[in-house]
């Protein structure tokens, strides 16, 4: 029962289980095979509804700069992700495999609630080195990108423990729980406080000379909903909702951020070899009459909480295409870079290669899982 025709919904023992079908189209790839090996960026927006850019038809938000990037990119409109919440979607990203896989199932797991909030909080904290102990065990995209002599750089949103967790090499996020590590700490302030970090990553690559693997995960639009003055006053003008202006200005933030992003890779001249990914991590709903979503957005099992944009741009090497029929998951993430790189493919991860027409083709549908935001950890051996 997603918005579109084509997809329905199913259980899945005590998960709900989304299963979207379509009819598919073949895909360009890239022209030819290459032996240069590309910087690979992962750009990821947080909390956000796949109708909330100008590109995708928005008449209220404007998004210039993501705009221009989807003009340059193979877009997907039809792309998803296959939980509507940020723990479990983030883990997926990274590492290509299903949450039922991977076995991060919502944002922390359940722990004892007692009347002491102090006590609450640090028990909660506690609960989770188990489910870190366990997403250790998978194996992730910067570890795979090490046999090709990357470097990797984790900023903004990450949930498991610190960034050395997820294979980085470097990043912004110690995840220490006595230092108030849970989902991102130092990380989040990548975006919403500049760029500085992530200008520091790019001048270490360039001087070791070494490709890059970037995970640009901001906490935009994400609440808090506090965009610069001179944006939320611009969005008041269009809506008598503060709750709709703060969010619009929020989605507009995000992509001046991302106008920084694209612009120092253009002073560095990195952008021509470098590969750069686009989605969302869950959706969302601006409810207009608080701060706070729509009930059938982030955490449901419907297009609003589990749908999102999805682009590849490699600069002449992958052609631009807006594609409105073939539908796409955020499990294909690692298999395409994998594929841009004549890597093996390893045996467990389900998603494909959206750069292979054929496979493309043969795709009946795409699946998800949604659980509680606080769930017990699926331990996997």
């Amino acid at each position: 029962m997603l918005n579109t025709a084509k997809s329905i919904l199913q259980l899945l023992f005590i998960a709900s289980t989304i299963v979207v079908s379509s009819k598919e189209k073949p895909k360009e790839t890239l022209a030819e095979t290459e032996s240069e090996q590309p910087n690979i960026v992962f750009i990821l927006s947080d909390d956000q509804s796949w109708t909330d850019y100008g590109f995708m038809g928005d008449e209220n938000i404007e998004t210039p700069r993501l705009d221009q990037f989807a003009s340059e990119s193979l877009t997907f409109t039809h792309g998803y992700v296959p939980t509507p919440l940020c723990s479990p979607s983030l883990a997926s990203i990274i590492t290509g495999l299903n949450p039922k896989d991977h076995g991060i199932l919502g944002n922390d797991k359940v722990y004892e609630r007692m009347e002491d909030r102090k006590e609450s909080r640090k028990n909660r904290k506690e609960s989770y080195r188990s489910i870190i102990k366990q997403f250790e065990q998978r194996t992730t995209l910067p570890e795979m990108l090490e046999e090709k002599g990357y470097l990797s750089f984790q900023t903004g949103k990450w949930w498991h423990g610190n960034h050395k967790v997820g294979g980085f090499d470097y990043g912004m996020t110690h995840g220490d729980p006595k230092r108030g590590g849970r989902h991102g700490d130092y990380g989040l302030e990548i975006g919403r406080k500049g760029l500085d970090s992530i200008n520091n990553y790019l001048n270490l690559a360039l001087k070791e000379n070494k490709p890059f693997f970037l995970w640009y995960a901001p906490f935009l639009p994400h609440r808090p909903q506090n965009p610069p003055k001179r944006l939320s006053n611009k969005y008041l003008k269009k809506t008598d909702s503060e709750h709709l202006a703060k969010y619009w200005a929020m989605c507009e933030w995000f992509d001046e951020t991302c106008g920084e992003l694209f612009d120092m890779f253009d002073e560095k001249g990195l952008t021509g070899n470098t590969l750069f990914v686009y989605l969302c991590d869950n959706g969302w709903a601006q409810d207009p009459e608080k701060s706070d979503y729509l009930k059938n957005s982030k955490r449901a099992p419907y297009d609003m909480g589990i749908r999102t944009p999805i682009m590849y741009k490699w600069a002449g090497k992958i052609k631009p295409k807006v594609d409105t029929e073939t539908i796409v998951s955020s499990i294909d993430m690692v298999p395409t870079v994998l594929d841009v790189l004549n890597m093996e493919k390893p045996e467990n991860l389900p998603g494909i290669s959206v750069l292979d027409e054929e496979k493309l083709t043969q795709r009946d549908g795409v699946f998800g899982e949604v659980y509680a935001q606080w769930t017990f950890s699926r331990l996997i051996k």
